[in-house]
């Protein structure tokens, strides 16, 4: 399988640094392109893939088109080259533009599905939010999942649920990054060194995570499992309800969705 990427900025170097690190694509049978030229083959460099000055040449080399380029963009970057991709898979990774924008814009049986990736993809711990209608078929779908799953979870959403669900897989990396940082603030604020702090506050952040999708417990109860009675985490539980915790995260999704 050869996988070409049209833009090469931090979510597709995130997907290709995953891509090579879980063993799925060798490096050699990858091919990147993006607008500046010169810093595209520094950044590809970095992973031993190809650049190219331009997407035709992607396009010649690949079986897959990575569409990793701004939304605003899209229609302008696709016009020149729909042709060519009618004999591929196109995989965007574009928020915002979903099957029936791409219908309008794509050669009419070009086989092509939107999918809201995260950041964590290039560990193998992220999410690939997937909109459930799309043009694969069969096999593409299992070629979809077995490769892109690799990186992840891939989550098929209807188009109506994109947006919410792109939101908390994909701008909520951020959001929890801050809170990651406010834990390792206090705990430098109480004699932990910095390096420490983070440490055990992000492997909290992802052991607690593991345990959800492990069990499945709901949230409200593996609180309740470390809030012992009159104990130390009751009372960070309450400061925390004082100060609206839970509605500023809810605001934070809101103001997103909103815009």
């Amino acid at each position: 399988m050869r996988i070409g990427c049209i833009g090469f900025g931090n979510m597709a170097q995130a997907i290709v640094q995953g891509l090579i690190k879980q063993g799925k694509i060798d490096p050699s049978m990858i091919s990147v392109c993006a607008a500046h030229y010169e810093r595209c083959q520094q950044n590809a460099k970095k992973y031993g893939v190809q650049a190219y000055e331009s997407s035709h040449e992607v396009i010649q080399n690949s079986d897959w088109i990575l569409l990793a380029v701004k939304p605003y963009q899209i229609s302008a970057v696709l016009e020149p080259i729909k042709e060519e991709l009618v004999s591929k898979v196109v995989v965007s990774i574009a928020a915002g533009v979903y099957f029936e924008d791409y219908e309008k814009m794509l050669v009419s049986g070009t086989h092509h599905i939107s999918s809201i990736p995260n950041t964590p993809v290039a560990i193998g711990k992220g999410i690939f939010v997937s909109e459930s209608k799309n043009s694969l078929d069969e096999n593409e779908v299992k070629v979809f999942e077995e490769v892109f799953g690799s990186l992840g979870l891939v989550e098929w959403i209807e188009t109506s649920h994109l947006s919410i669900a792109g939101t908390i897989a994909g701008c909520a990396p951020a959001y929890t990054a801050m809170y990651l940082e406010a834990l390792g603030d206090a705990g430098v604020k109480h004699g932990l060194t910095r390096a420490q702090a983070y440490r055990l506050a992000a492997q909290m952040i992802e052991g607690t995570g593991s345990l959800y999708l492990a069990q499945g417990q709901h949230p409200a109860q593996m609180k309740d499992a470390v809030c012992s009675p009159g104990g130390t985490t009751i009372k960070g539980v309450a400061s925390l309800e004082k100060n609206a915790f839970r509605g500023i995260v809810i605001e934070a999704i809101d103001s997103v969705e909103t815009d």
